[in-house]
């Protein structure tokens, strides 16, 4: 089980992130084999039992093996059952109807018609639950549509009844209980259990809400931060000629963030189309209870239309938990930069809220599970995710399985492809992340945007970072720069290449990104949040970035899409990579390699100073812009092409 964090606020350094434990299409899988150490002998003649693929850690290689588990030591877990038919049928059912061309396309299912069709039969709950309790394991809740079974008891328990020995192991500085090796269940179940989670008590943690009374203790609102001056109403205003040039050029200072106006302007031009008649779902962990007023309050300051009544709803679990391990207060930034950012490019839209419980896998789970069920929603934007390598296997098919059961309903789902480039300096591995690297969401990648006095898009380029400081004297900038951050992409090392992007991409892997628009920092989104400042809490506003800001833009935008369609299509990518011309394409460098950023030294005032640094553009790691399909920008930034491309 793991931890889930938001895209970092990209204020002065780093935010946390959602760490998560997932897996994907186990078609598609390729999992490296680990070597551990077997003790324990499945439960019956070899014969009678078959393996459980992809159930064996990862990590085993790297860790020190501590001895067995005690064999009274408490054991949760979480299994996930199989379709009807299994994930492959789901694939091809899903591919089916969000294909334009196919027989099947549009023919999307109620969740009455999917658990019809695919659900998971009692039968085969009954069957799991008699092996489980031969065992003398304890389900102690199953899914109310029999997608997983919660279980509980001893080491010695799930030894027996998993035919594997269950150690204490140390590693990543972590000392957990895991399988020493893979999973194995009776001959006729195996191909029933797509996944095991909480066997390897393995937490992957990373971070973002001040909850109402009835969710328990409430949570303190994040600590406040304001931009410092000075900054640009527009890309441009505002030159930084008091300062060093930067390779030969006068910087603009960053923007102070720009407005729904702006954005609107710069990607939709002058359509009427407005989201009307589509609802835009979000989820992220925990709930802030001011967004309603902060999200109304930043509509009449900056020009958006004002809420409806009925407009922006909140769907919230019975309880928040793990409050502190998730840094709950973090989430409240990205729901915050969510909601806003879809008001901002659809503001005739419904948004509907879903809260996670926590930033645990089991949680995200749950929500998508409701999403699903609820089919309220056409679209639901995302902005969190993890590393391929930091997601357990285990997971990945349960993930698969609420983007497939999304896709039959006629909904799409969408991810930020991530902050940290090719995520080489973060985790030692170049890298893409998931969910972004499913083939059966969207991905949507980082441009640096520079939109004009007119409310043109000027121009764009790659969003990656470099940050240079100034020197001593004040008379020149570092000669070398520091990655900060940058649009998260690359060819997937868990996935192949889908059939959609055959011909477009890199043979062989799934490419990440598929689409992208306005992440940078310095050329954000100025949103408004209730934040605890050194003199009281109140609502107040500054900039935003990261793939967290470029996602649900293009969540919004595709509302009006749909708006215009009459419908949704299921899994937007098939529809994406034949209309490439509703895209921008992103071929290069803009006249710019940077900004100039001012930042209050103590982040909300300047009693401590200010601190200028240099931002570049365009230095993604090892990622890069290029014609066409790029591992950056994917086909580029939607235009008002964009809105015609759904077909009836």
């Amino acid at each position: 089980m793991i931890s889930n964090l938001p895209r970092d606020r990209r204020r002065i350094g780093t935010h946390a992130r959602r760490v998560l434990a997932a897996a994907g299409s186990l078609s598609l899988l390729v999992v490296p084999a680990a070597s551990g150490i077997a003790h324990a002998q499945p439960a019956g003649p070899s014969s009678s039992r078959a393996p459980l693929a992809h159930t064996k850690p990862t990590w085993l290689p790297h860790a020190r093996h501590l001895g067995p588990a005690a064999p009274t030591t408490a054991v949760e877990a979480r299994i996930y059952l199989a379709p009807k038919g299994g994930l492959a049928a789901l694939q091809a059912a899903a591919l089916a109807v969000s294909t334009p061309g196919s027989a099947d396309y549009g023919q999307f299912l109620t969740p009455a018609e999917y658990y019809a069709r695919f659900g998971t039969p009692t039968a085969t709950v009954a069957a799991v639950r008699a092996w489980l309790g031969a065992a003398g394991l304890r389900v102690t809740a199953v899914e109310p549509h029999n997608k997983w079974l919660d279980i509980a008891g001893t080491v010695a328990q799930a030894e027996q009844a998993f035919g594997v020995g269950i150690d204490r192991y140390e590693h990543d500085g972590q000392t957990v209980q895991a399988p020493n090796g893979t999973l194995s269940a009776p001959a006729d179940l195996a191909s029933q259990v797509i996944g095991v989670d909480g066997l390897d008590t393995t937490p992957s943690i990373v971070r973002p809400a001040l909850a109402p009374a009835r969710h328990g203790a409430p949570i303190p609102p994040p600590a406040g931060f304001r931009n410092a001056p000075p900054c640009s109403t527009y890309y441009g205003e505002k030159l930084a000629t008091t300062l060093p040039q930067f390779q030969g050029h006068t910087l603009p200072y960053a923007v102070c963030g720009y407005v729904g106006a702006q954005f609107r302007s710069a990607y939709e031009g002058t359509t009427n189309l407005d989201g009307s008649g589509i609802t835009v779902g979000i989820t992220d962990a925990y709930a802030s209870p001011t967004i309603a007023t902060d999200a109304a309050t930043y509509a009449a300051r900056n020009g958006d239309r004002p809420y409806q009544r009925g407009q922006l709803t909140q769907v919230l679990p019975r309880t928040f938990t793990n409050t502190k391990l998730c840094d709950a207060a973090g989430w409240f930034a990205e729901e915050t930069l969510d909601v806003e950012a879809v008001h901002a490019m659809a503001q005739g839209a419904k948004i509907r809220y879903y809260a996670s419980s926590s930033c645990f896998d089991r949680d995200f789970l749950a929500t998508f599970a409701r999403i699903n069920d609820e089919r309220r929603v056409q679209i639901v934007s995302n902005s969190w995710g993890e590393v391929e390598q930091a997601v357990k296997p285990s997971t990945i098919a349960a993930y698969e399985q609420a983007f497939l059961q999304g896709a039959l309903e006629g909904i799409s789902y969408v991810f930020s492809s991530g902050d940290s480039g090719d995520e080489l300096a973060a985790s030692g591995v170049k890298q893409a992340d998931y969910p972004a690297s499913d083939p059966y969401v969207t991905a949507v990648g980082g441009t640096a945007t520079a939109i004009d006095a007119a409310g043109t898009l000027a121009w764009q380029t790659g969003w990656g970072t470099y940050r240079y400081g100034l020197s001593a004297d004040g008379t020149s900038w570092s000669s070398s720069g520091t990655f900060l951050y940058g649009s998260g992409g690359g060819e997937s090392t868990v996935f192949a290449q889908p059939a959609y992007q055959q011909g477009v991409t890199p043979p062989g892997a799934r490419g990440v990104p598929d689409v992208a628009m306005d992440a940078d920092v310095t050329t954000g989104m100025l949103i408004g949040e209730t934040q605890a400042f050194p003199d009281g809490t109140y609502y107040d506003q500054y900039r935003i970035g990261g793939t967290s800001l470029a996602a649900p833009l293009f969540a919004g935008m595709t509302a009006l899409a749909f708006q215009h369609a009459g419908h949704g299509v299921g899994l937007l990518n098939p529809t994406i990579y034949r209309h490439a011309g509703a895209f921008t394409d992103v071929t290069g460098p803009g006249p710019d390699p940077g900004n100039v950023r001012v930042d209050y030294a103590n982040g909300v005032d300047a009693t401590a100073g200010t601190v200028a640094t240099v931002r570049t553009f365009d230095q993604d790691s090892s990622l890069t812009v290029a014609p066409g399909w790029d591992d950056v920008t994917g086909l580029g930034s939607p235009n008002a092409g964009w809105f015609t491309a759904i077909g009836p």
